[in-house]
């Protein structure tokens, strides 16, 4: 047994350390925490002084047992988990329940995972900082008792299954917020002038009216005063200006911009970044903080000369701007700026490339530009007032510009272009004037990035908790991503060209959520819920200043207990009176009477989700109930579309002696043939489709599914499923990726997808016992699992299985087989 064990949160983490330590040491992973609060009950002793319950978790036992028996050999266990308030609480639950010995135990730090880095930590050990643990503890206490606490009030009150949190719910308001803010946004139509000139050179360029003209007559009166005029530059500026880079990556920053330019959500991004530290490629990837150090400033100076020459470098600090930075002492950056790639997965390579040239182009010079603002005087019969602008500008030096420019959530912003060379008093010939009506836009949707982005801002959450919290709430089915593609919209654009002036009808597309953050009935429902009752957590302002409590903890500036006491006294007696008088929160709209039995119709939150109801709990007869589609809201709704949900299912007739019927499903509409379901293009009423439309989107389905190959005798389909392109061969499923032209599937591509798939299938086997007609077979995140007919049981990443015998796997199923429900004999009692 080597003399030192190092203990780490991921095998990943403890894999790269191995390499860099002698045999003297010993790394093992503790798989994240291993102890946490009870899963069913609060755990928090909320009548005394908030002491938690922790308990090691059920699947973390034998590695708890497995890391006492090496800690009882070590000479020095070194605890080196996170640098963050996580990694902290890792460090301290370990030194707990393994019942380290003080004096043979050390704390060690690294936001790198580099030899150097892991020596200096080594040299450098000191305790576990109790502050950061109190804070750690703080915010797991504080969610635990306002998401117990508040979660049944929301079963009682709206609908079982709910749950709230103290960000998640806020994050959700957030977004609730802002779609009514679009609903109930107005637009304004005004006119924007815009024109081509050409150049004495023969160079066009494009200008602008700097103001809209407000209606259709003030842009035609513009128009007609311009059928004879003629244009000259009156005054042309030139000026140099300069960019400067972006700092490099912190945890927030690089979750915005990789869902700009790779077009990743959050917890995506996050899971790449964790890889790539835990290969020791970056460093750490939670942070606040936008400085680098001494090291990887001189690192960067030196691959910038080396790489674009010594006039591209200039060295420089950044300052934050963020509350309480204490995540790390570094930005995200590569642990070598001498690899500009790196031979990883896809993903990571991708994101990797993205730190790698943040942080690069932070240390370079600032681009240099010549920015040109021009001015084009109307000279016509009758006087005009305004003048066409123009601004353009030239990369005089591309500094920083030759690797990397931050992104941006406009997505109407304007790029600057290039203007030919003018003199002033030139004459210009016009090419064109349009007006074109344009409307005022409603603020965007959120994505998850500018989500993460208004959180920081408003000082809600840290960068620990922005990818768990999104995570959450789109699980939770509060928010979802849209998918809507918008509507029509038509406007008018006024073309004056040749002293001729035509009317043009265009359509642009408008409403398109497609991507972004949208709230569902429910997370409407229990934001309103929550905002009417329970205000101050709601409150943003509130929720901020928590965090800055959580942040005077980490410093030892606030006692964490008492902060919990002067929170619960206000909070729990407001939840036991919500509790008990607070009134039903469904939702419910009335949007009119049946016309054909003159009962009530409306629609509310029911048990399996938003619901049209005709009838009410009182009438003589039951209640009538249809479920909303997917793409209907409860706040939308018209009592025509509500009443059209009961003419479905419809029967259509009938096709090869098969019913034909349509209706609305989970997914959205869809034509039923027999055992056949055909999804509806998008946009499809269902009502509208008749049997001949049916038959024709049954055609395309037979066509779709028919055989393309055989392999091995057994036919090949392909089809199109939640997960994208696939084809089936043999019952089983292969997903047919980017690099194959989907429509166009080559014999080889087939026999190579399916060869490549037998394969893998072949290569997830550890073990076979086909008699028994138990296997054991990879899975993912580094398990296993146990497998026999339709019984499943994972495995925890623990588990050894290489060694397993028939006897264990047999154990395992038996021990996890599905209990047998038995129905209690009907007794009779006696009269």
């Amino acid at each position: 047994m080597p003399k030192n064990l190092v203990i780490v949160e991921s095998p990943a983490k403890a894999k790269t350390i191995e390499k860099f330590l002698g045999k003297d040491y010993k790394v093992e992973s503790s798989f994240g925490h291993i102890s946490d609060l009870p899963s069913k009950e609060l755990g928090v002793d909320v009548d005394g002084d908030f002491e938690p319950k922790y308990r090691v978790s059920k699947d973390k036992r034998d590695v708890v047992k497995k890391l006492k028996e090496l800690a009882k050999k070590a000479e020095m266990v070194w605890l080196a988990s996170d640098e963050d308030r996580e990694g902290e609480a890792i460090a301290w639950h370990l030194a707990e329940a393994l019942g380290l010995d003080k004096e043979k135990t050390k704390r060690i730090v690294f936001h790198e995972i580099t030899k150097s880095a892991i020596n200096r930590a080594i040299e450098n050990p000191r305790s576990i900082d109790y502050n950061l643990v109190d804070a750690q503890q703080a915010r797991r206490v504080l969610d635990r008792i306002v998401g117990y606490e508040l979660s049944p009030v929301l079963w009682r009150k709206v609908k079982g299954g709910l749950s709230a949190g103290r960000v998640q719910s806020v994050s959700v308001r957030l977004i609730v917020e802002r779609e009514r803010e679009i609903q109930n946004f107005n637009p304004t139509a005004s006119y924007r002038v815009d024109a081509e000139f050409t150049s004495q050179e023969g160079k066009s360029f494009r200008a602008k009216l700097p103001k809209n003209f407000g209606s259709e007559e003030e842009a035609l009166d513009f128009l007609e005063a311009n059928k004879e005029a003629w244009y000259q530059v009156s005054d042309l500026q030139k000026k140099p200006a300069k960019k400067s880079p972006a700092a490099p990556f912190t945890t927030s920053t690089l979750q915005q911009e990789a869902s700009r330019k790779l077009g990743f959500s959050v917890s995506r991004t996050m899971s790449n970044a964790q890889r790539l530290y835990e290969a020791g490629l970056i460093t750490y990837m939670r942070t606040d903080s936008v400085n680098l150090s001494e090291e990887a400033r001189r690192g960067a100076e030196s691959e910038i000369i080396s790489a674009y020459g010594s006039e591209y470098s200039n060295p420089r600090n950044y300052k934050g701007k963020a509350k309480g930075a204490q995540e790390a002492h570094e930005a995200i950056r590569p642990t070598n700026f001498a690899n500009h790639t790196v031979n990883v997965e896809r993903d990571q390579a991708r994101l990797y490339g993205l730190i790698w040239k943040r942080a690069i182009a932070s240390q370079m010079s600032d681009a240099k530009l010549e920015r040109t603002n021009l001015r084009i005087k109307i000279n016509a019969s009758k006087k005009v007032d305004e003048q066409f602008t123009a601004n353009g500008e030239i990369i005089t030096f591309d500094g920083f510009l030759k690797v990397y420019l931050e992104g941006t959530d406009d997505e109407h912003a304007e790029q600057e272009g290039i203007l030919p060379h003018l003199e002033t008093g030139e004459k210009l010939n016009n090419n064109y004037i349009t007006a074109t009506q344009r409307f005022t836009r409603p603020p965007s949707r959120y994505t998850e990035a500018s989500l993460v982005k208004q959180l920081e801002e408003l000082g809600i959450g840290r960068p620990s908790t922005y990818a768990p919290t999104i995570s959450t709430i789109q699980n939770r089915n509060y928010i979802e991503k849209g998918s809507h593609e918008g509507e029509e919209r038509g406007y008018q654009q006024i073309v004056l060209q040749d002293g001729a002036m035509k009317t043009k009808n265009l359509s642009e597309k408008v409403g398109s959520n497609k991507g972004k953050l949208v709230p569902t009935d429910t997370g409407m429902i229990v934001t309103d819920f929550l905002v009417n009752h329970f205000e101050n957590i709601l409150d943003y302002n509130f929720t901020a200043r928590v965090e800055e409590s959580f942040d005077d903890i980490a410093e030892g500036k606030e006692d964490w207990r008492a902060m919990m006491k002067d929170f619960y006294k206000g909070f729990h007696p407001q939840v036991e009176d919500v509790q008990e008088n607070a009134e039903r929160e469904s939702g419910e709209r009335i949007l009119g009477t049946d016309p054909k039995s003159g009962r009530q119709v409306s629609v509310r939150l029911g048990k399996f989700g938003p619901m049209v109801q005709v009838g009410t709990v009182d009438d003589e007869e039951k209640p009538k109930f249809a479920s909303l589609s997917p793409d209907q809201q409860l706040s939308s709704i018209t009592f025509e579309e509500a009443m059209d949900l009961f003419k479905l299912p419809k029967s259509l007739g009938h096709y090869k002696d098969d019913e034909v019927e349509v209706n609305n499903g989970r997914f959205g509409p869809y034509v039923r043939f027999g055992k056949k379901f055909v999804s509806l293009p998008k946009g499809v009423d269902p009502l509208s489709v008749d049997l001949d439309e049916a038959i024709v989107y049954i055609k395309e389905k037979e066509k779709a599914d028919a055989p393309i190959y055989t392999y091995q005798g057994l036919e090949v389909t392909k089809g199109k499923g939640r997960f994208g392109p696939f084809i089936k061969w043999n019952n089983m499923f292969i997903n047919v990726n980017k690099k194959y032209d989907w429509d166009n599937l080559s014999e080889e591509d087939i026999v190579t997808l399916i060869e490549d798939k037998i394969q893998k299938e072949k290569d997830k086997l550890i073990h076979v016992w086909e008699d028994e007609g138990i296997r054991v077979e990879k899975a993912r995140w580094g398990r296993h699992n146990v497998i026999k007919g339709k019984q499943k049981v994972e495995l925890a990443k623990t588990v050894d299985v290489s060694e397993m015998t028939l006897e264990e796997a047999k154990a395992i199923l038996e021990k996890n087989a599905p209990k047998k429900k038995t129905r209690k004999k009907a007794t009779s009692k006696k009269k």
